[in-house]
C-alpha cells in the first residue's frame, strides 16, 4: 500500500476525510494535530516526517504545510481536496474541534492562500477531489488508491 498526502485550504475536509478512512482502519496522521508543526500552520517537523515516511509505507498524511513539496517525492498519491471559498469559511465559523478561521485576520488569510497557495498545490497533486462531496464517496475514492500503487522508496 502506498503513503498518500491529502492537502487543501482550511476547511476544505482534510480532517474529516482523515478520519473516515482511520474508521475504515487505515493509518493515519493528521498534521495540525500533535505537534506536527509549530502550532501556527507552520512547516512540518522534518526530522519527524522523515521518520514517519520512513517507517511506514501505508500511511494517509493530512495536512498543508510551507514545506510539504521536501517530501512529495515519498508519496505516491497527493489528493488536493478543493471547495469554494464561501464553503471553506462557513466551514471554520461552525467547526468545533480546531479554532483557526474564526478571526477575521484568519479569514482574510484563507482567502489570500487559497489564491495563492491553492494553485500551487494543484500543480503537485495527482488527483484533485470536491471536498463539498459526501466524506463516504470521497473515501471511496481514495481507498482504490491506497490499495493500487506501490510504495515510493525513500
Amino acid at each position: 500500500m502506498p503513503r498518500i498526502l491529502i492537502t487543501g485550504m482550511s476547511g476544505a475536509g482534510k480532517s474529516t476525510l482523515l478520519a473516515e478512512l482511520a474508521r475504515r482502519g487505515h493509518l493515519t496522521v493528521d498534521t495540525d494535530y500533535d505537534g506536527w508543526t509549530d502550532g501556527d500552520g507552520g512547516p512540518w517537523d522534518e526530522d519527524r516526517m522523515t521518520q514517519l515516511l520512513a517507517t511506514h509505507d501505508d500511511i494517509v498524511v493530512s495536512g498543508a504545510a510551507e514545506n510539504q513539496g521536501v517530501f512529495r517525492d515519498r508519496f505516491a498519491h497527493v489528493i488536493l481536496l478543493s471547495a469554494p471559498i464561501e464553503v471553506l469559511l462557513d466551514r471554520v465559523q461552525l467547526r468545533t474541534d480546531n479554532p483557526y478561521g474564526r478571526t477575521p485576520a484568519q479569514q482574510e488569510d484563507i482567502r489570500r492562500y487559497t489564491l495563492e497557495v491553492e494553485p500551487l498545490l494543484r500543480r503537485s497533486a495527482t488527483l484533485e477531489l470536491d471536498g463539498r462531496r459526501p466524506v463516504t464517496v470521497l473515501a471511496d475514492e481514495v481507498e482504490p488508491l491506497l490499495a493500487a500503487a506501490a510504495p515510493p522508496e525513500g
